[in-house]
């Protein structure tokens, strides 16, 4: 498909449609009437097919089988007699998963970032190659909290603090919509897999509004212009119907005028009532809606008001766009061309986290001396695979994958580089003995986790088209799905061991006993349990599932060409005991507010690394901070921190503002929270005053009643730091009210 032949970038100038958007550039009329005008040219045919996809599910299932997932736009609502185009979809969040685009680090990399600026440049590429290839709408800002490093899909997120959430994904959102609608999801409380089509989200109000919600208010406050719904229920209510959410908090608390899509297939329960609730677009296929709107609008129990209210909210959003776009699409040659493959390869290295680097003879072992490499042990299963993490609706297929192999070989041409897979952890320790230096790469895949295609169903094929859809067979697909998901014998889903596999930590033992040169490489999309080896090696990355540039940027790493300029979007802790309580299998689970780090520091247990940590190639200090200003009204403050580089070599570093309030004296607020970030690069010995804008936000508090916030009121002490509980930050005093 060329850019240029699309609908969405080349409307019709003769058409309705292209006369709206030409009134709204103008000025002469608004977006919302020009839609209602256009809705009442529709027939009801018409307005119901607004309404869910556009593709009968069978057809559109057989052609995923034979070109797979979102392989050209998933198109909803096109009516070309009008010059509509209908909303034309495409997934993420590692770039376009159409065609052969470029595949980013996932996003818990890029969170390891903590770098907006980089994920809204991210943002533009993405963008940029979805409109290439005749997309309209990007659905893969994910800003899901991490609860649990189990979720399957940790790696589509940014991290476990809704400020770094929030701050990345609004990031994402305002690069993306340079070229395409953004979508935010998964709306609300998503972070189980195995379990996600059945489970029951409890959460009490104050959670749910001061945790779990404002990073997604953050996101549309940045102009996102839609909302994925999530496949679990929140208080007793399937996500997408929910009017609790899709319309008292999204259009009456927070004025959201764009539009709401469901989750895919098994988005909503309720094809009818699901309308009124405030869902206004079922995903990707016609389906349940298809089947029971028509009949329900003609007896009266599906308000005709309900499905204009939906109709107009599609058009007016999809007017909105229209009318910004006003710069012809980029050709097909921006896709995975060289600009962004170098992006792709500045942000894998950027997020790589350094965990630990020990001195080896002297010195510390990273950055590996490239003049002195004669030989070098690469060694693990993963050093040779094309591991861009989870194969489900987030994969993307690039032209080409780089591997920590690959990498290395281009980084050093007159190095013999000597892979072994590890099977035999003797013959990798011999083969690690006789060179210079050990690289062991181990971690997950997408076999361990990820999305979790076949899950628990419990009833929810039910909701497909006959013939899967009739109760017998639904029954006896259902309960083969639940024996493949006993079973492990499917890919994806949540994560059943927290630590390596007895085999990785087999060969890490052995290759660290005969090899002190040895660094440890970890691939993965959330928190690695090491505890039972992490003091043998001297040397510890995390890679993440670094994209398609990855082995070069590991290169880049290890080798002191680019800084691991990553920190950690969560806390590791040192025991699973630690973490909230999780169950993969559960029809029922409570959310609270105490998870990760503040739930590390509630029950006094040191984390293994904490929130923000990661090392460097040189040396920072924090030589002050001091309050700029405060605006209690806006929930906003500036703190200015005397940053300085005091090693040999340039460098970047992450300022954490972190408040710690005598406001938790009621004890159900946490010790400390995260409230704002910046990153800053500075050469050797150079040292800057450097502003850093933190929100007030996490300090406020709901009342579920009257669903006002209350400013804070108090004291704080301030810490400026390299990560949570950071012993050399420093303090200011903030007092408010």
């Amino acid at each position: 498909m060329s850019a240029t032949s699309d609908p969405a970038n080349t409307p019709d100038l003769d058409l309705p449609f292209a006369r709206g958007v030409a009134l709204l550039r103008a000025g002469r009329q608004g977006a919302d009437g020009i839609a209602r005008d256009l809705v009442r040219q529709l027939t009801d045919a018409e307005r119901l097919g607004l309404l869910d996809g556009d593709q009968g599910f069978w057809e559109g299932v057989r052609e995923m089988g034979r070109h797979g997932y979102n392989h050209r736009p998933i198109v909803a609502g096109a009516v070309p007699r009008l010059g509509l185009p209908g909303i034309r979809f495409t997934d993420g969040p590692r770039g376009i998963v159409m065609g052969r685009s470029t595949c980013f680090p996932v996003a818990m990399a890029r969170g390891a970032t903590w770098d907006p600026a980089l994920e809204e440049e991210i943002g533009r590429a993405i963008g940029a190659e979805g409109r290439a290839q005749g997309a309209n709408l990007f659905a893969g800002v994910c800003v899901n909290l991490l609860r649990h490093p189990a979720w399957g899909r940790a790696q589509e997120t940014y991290g476990e603090d809704p400020v770094l959430l929030g701050a990345m994904g609004a990031a994402l959102a305002r690069g993306v919509r340079s070229h395409l609608m953004a979508c935010v999801k998964h709306f609300a409380l998503n972070s189980m897999e195995n379990a996600r089509f059945v489970v029951n989200v409890e959460v009490d109000d104050r959670s749910l509004h001061e945790v779990y919600l404002p990073h997604f208010r953050e996101v549309l406050d940045a102009g996102a212009e839609a909302v994925m719904s999530a496949y679990n229920s929140v208080n007793g209510q399937w996500c997408g119907d929910s009017p609790a959410l899709l319309t008292t908090v999204l259009r009456d608390e927070w004025k959201f005028a764009g539009f709401v899509m469901s989750d895919f297939i098994w988005g909503h329960r309720d094809p009818v009532g699901s309308v009124a609730a405030g869902l206004d677009l079922e995903m990707p296929f016609a389906q349940q809606r298809a089947r029971h709107l028509p009949a329900a609008l003609a007896d009266g129990s599906l308000a005709r008001t309900a499905v204009e209210t939906a109709c107009v909210r599609l058009v007016a959003t999809q007017l909105r766009y229209a009318a910004r776009m006003e710069s012809p699409p980029p050709g097909l040659d921006v896709i995975a061309g060289a600009p962004h493959r170098r992006l792709a390869r500045r942000a894998a290295a950027q997020g790589m986290v350094l965990l630990r680097n020990e001195s080896v003879a002297g010195a510390p072992l990273l950055p590996l001396e490239a003049g002195r490499l004669r030989r070098v042990a690469l060694l693990g299963r993963l050093a040779v695979a094309a591991n861009l993490g989870d194969k489900g609706s987030s994969a993307v297929r690039p032209p080409s994958v780089v591997t920590p192999l690959d990498g290395l070989r281009a980084a050093l041409p007159g190095v013999a580089i000597e892979h072994d897979g590890g099977a035999d952890p003797r013959a990798a320790a011999a083969l690690a003995s006789a060179c210079d230096t050990a690289v062991v790469v181990v971690g997950f895949g997408a076999r361990d986790e990820g999305e979790a295609v076949v899950a628990r169903f419990d009833g929810a094929l039910r909701l497909l088209p006959p013939p899967l859809g009739w109760a017998p067979i639904a029954w006896l697909a259902e309960r083969a799905a639940a024996l493949a998901n006993r079973r492990r014998t499917v890919p994806g889903g949540d994560r059943a061991n927290l630590a390596l596999r007895p085999a990785d930590e087999a060969l890490v033992a052995a290759v660290a006993a005969a090899q002190p040169r040895t660094v440890v490489v970890l691939v993965g999309g959330s928190a690695i349990l090491a505890e039972r080896w992490r003091e043998s090696v001297p040397a510890i990355v995390v890679a993440w599932y670094p994209g398609m540039e990855g082995g070069h940027a590991l290169a880049d790493v290890l080798l002191g060409i680019a800084e691991p300029g990553g920190r950690l979007p969560f806390a590791v802790p040192a025991d699973a005991a630690h973490l909230p309580f999780f169950d993969a299998a559960a029809r029922r689970i409570t959310y609270d507010g105490w998870w990760g780090q503040r739930l590390l520091d509630r029950d006094g247990h040191p984390a293994a690394w904490p929130l923000g940590f990661g090392l460097g190639y040189t040396r920072f200090d924090f030589k002050g901070v001091e309050i700029e200003s405060v605006d209690v009204a806006a929930r906003r403050a500036r703190f200015a921190v005397e940053v300085a580089n005091t090693g040999d070599r340039p460098g970047a570093t992450v300022v954490q503002l972190y408040a710690e309030c005598d406001l938790a004296a009621a004890g159900d607020r946490p010790h400390r929270q995260l409230i704002g970030f910046r990153r800053v690069s500075l050469d050797a010995g150079q040292g800057v005053r450097g502003m850093v804008d933190a929100t007030l936000r996490p300090l406020c508090r709901r009342d579920p009643a009257s669903r006002l916030w209350s400013p804070p009121s108090g004291t704080c002490r301030v810490v400026a730091a390299r990560h949570a509980g950071d012993p050399h930050g420093v303090v200011t005093t903030l007092r408010i009210g």
